[in-house]
């Protein structure tokens, strides 16, 4: 039986169990998805689980991916890249780290306009959309500037640091931070001159930026379809088998339990 499990801290409300139980029972594999609430220390007990083969795979979530990444074996080369993971695996007897949250943007963009890009974060969450939007005019916006500047030069992705709370005329709004999950709103006139928002973290209703964009007409892809763009490609990476994305979107339904995806 596949042994499967989300690790971080909190994951009491977790829409993941219910999204990979539905992938498990789509593709008939047997197996089990749980939340795990973990410290550093079960971190580190969970990827020897792995390593022992009595775990079959990890998804992590804040505050761990960072820690992830140090505890891998191996990371993907978007992982590397990113300092951040959030899938572990078992291949060839390394524990191996992978960000399937950069294949996820990517494939959960959908029509928002190509574009120039503003950031906002500087954590896993910010990392992994600088690199799924590399190519594109970027920028990136922290409350802590060195932050930003740090991202980038982890990354080697070509963008500039904005200010924080500074709008950018014509630009799509990544939220990569926690702000929404509890209510709370982005920076004032952030999103006045925006062309479109990603909003990755989300509440147990619409978030205040979701709800502020579809206001002002602009296009908006909101968090849970960056959930479970994720989810998909960590499952298959798990299993060799990619799910349905109905089934997965069918089983949490009009349920937007509080879940960051960074």
């Amino acid at each position: 039986m596949l042994r499967l499990a989300l690790l971080g801290d909190p994951v009491e409300h977790s829409l993941s169990p219910r999204l990979h139980a539905a992938a498990l029972d789509g593709a008939g594999i047997e197996g089990t998805y749980e939340a795990r609430r973990v410290d550093v220390g079960g971190m580190e007990s969970a990827v020897e689980e792995i390593r022992r083969g009595r775990l079959h795979g990890a998804n992590v979530t804040m505050p761990y991916k960072g820690v992830a990444a140090r505890l891998a074996d191996v990371l993907e080369p978007d992982a590397a890249r990113a300092g951040s993971v959030n899938t572990l695996l078992l291949r060839a007897g390394l524990v191996t780290g992978a960000s399937t949250d950069v294949e996820g943007i990517r494939r959960a963009w959908g029509q928002l306009p190509h574009g120039p890009v503003l950031i906002l974060g500087a954590g896993g969450a910010a990392a992994a959309a600088l690199l799924a939007l590399e190519g594109r005019t970027l920028s990136v916006a922290a409350r802590r500037r060195a932050a930003a500047e740090s991202l980038v030069s982890q990354t080697g992705v070509d963008a500039s640091v904005a200010e924080w709370g500074e709008p950018m005329d014509g630009a799509v709004i990544v939220n990569a931070t926690a702000l929404g999950m509890q209510g709370e709103n982005l920076p004032e006139g952030v999103l006045d001159s925006a062309a479109g928002l990603f909003e990755m973290p989300y509440g147990t209703a619409r978030t205040p930026a979701v709800i502020a964009a579809t206001a002002h007409g602009l296009p908006v892809v909101e968090g849970v379809e960056m959930l479970v763009s994720q989810a998909a490609l960590s499952f298959e990476l798990w299993t060799g088998v990619y799910p349905s994305l109905r089934a997965m979107r069918a089983a949490i339904g009009d349920d937007h339990s509080p879940e960051s995806n960074l």
